[in-house]
């Protein structure tokens, strides 16, 4: 195991036991389904996501960064600004690249269709943040490839943006209470799961807001933030409208979820 997969798998267990200790001690909401299962579903598609995606991309986007680098391929790599000051820049530009390309998702139904996988949760928690469909995470990549080499993203700085949403993806899914103050103040520095919570709400005019995982600004900037949901946080039903039966939301069911079930009212070509 390389370095920054090292790294990116420590942090990834780290922020998962930490989020999950949190969720059993201050829960934010009651669960409606069984956690063993879905808990054993969603962390199944991350292991095939991982395997799938060293098979495809087996240096991935730090190994791209580094042609980048050799190359002087990119906007950054052509203005000669500080390294500190490049690093954040790179860092702020994935994440604008990362909501795009979320609203994006949401926008084309093909697309949808892949996306889906990650709203059809009945519950939302720790584990949901990196449960998505594998095509979704290949087409995910690509993008992520692209946006490195036209933004000449320096390797640490990919690196750390990897691990920062890796953590903040997991951060902002998970189920857990914080003081309403404490909420309000973090949503101007990034996404907290009450904010995210409203993504994954059945309502498609709900579910249609806060793209972000990461940094909160691009949802107040563009015009896609929404404060809070209809209903309460603690009694809001989460999900997708046509995919309400926990027994199609194991393994093969998610996976198959694509190809099997209807898009319904969310892509945003459509009208609600």
């Amino acid at each position: 195991m390389n370095v920054d997969a090292f790294i990116r798998l420590s942090v990834f267990v780290g922020v998962l036991g930490v989020m999950a200790l949190w969720e059993i001690m201050s829960p934010r909401r009651r669960l409606t389904t069984s956690k063993v299962r879905r808990w054993t579903a969603n962390l199944s598609i991350v292991a095939l996501n991982t395997f799938v995606i060293r098979m495809l991309f087996t240096s991935g986007a730090v190994g791209m960064a580094l042609v980048v680098a050799d190359q002087g391929w990119g906007l950054l790599n052509r203005l000669g600004l500080p390294a500190w000051f490049e690093g954040l820049l790179a860092v702020i530009a994935l994440d604008l690249a990362l909501y795009l390309q979320h609203v994006m998702f949401h926008a084309v139904p093909a697309l949808w269709r892949f996306h889906m996988m990650h709203h059809a949760d009945l519950d939302v928690d720790v584990t949901t943040g990196a449960r998505f469909h594998p095509i979704e995470v290949v087409l995910s990549m690509l993008i992520k490839l692209a946006a490195v080499v036209l933004i000449g993203a320096s390797p640490s700085a990919v690196l750390a943006f990897e691990v920062l949403l890796n953590a903040t993806a997991m951060f902002n899914h998970s189920n857990v209470w914080m003081p309403p103050t404490v909420d309000r103040f973090l949503r101007w520095v990034v996404v907290t799961p009450d904010m995210h919570r409203i993504h994954h709400s059945i309502l498609p005019r709900e579910t249609n807001t806060n793209f972000g995982f990461n940094l909160p600004w691009w949802d107040r900037l563009l015009g896609t933030y929404r404060a809070d949901p209809a209903a309460e946080q603690e009694t809001m039903l989460l999900g997708l409208e046509q995919f309400r039966d926990p027994m199609r939301l194991g393994l093969s069911g998610m996976l198959t979820l694509p190809f099997t079930g209807e898009p319904g009212r969310y892509p945003l070509s459509r009208r609600e």
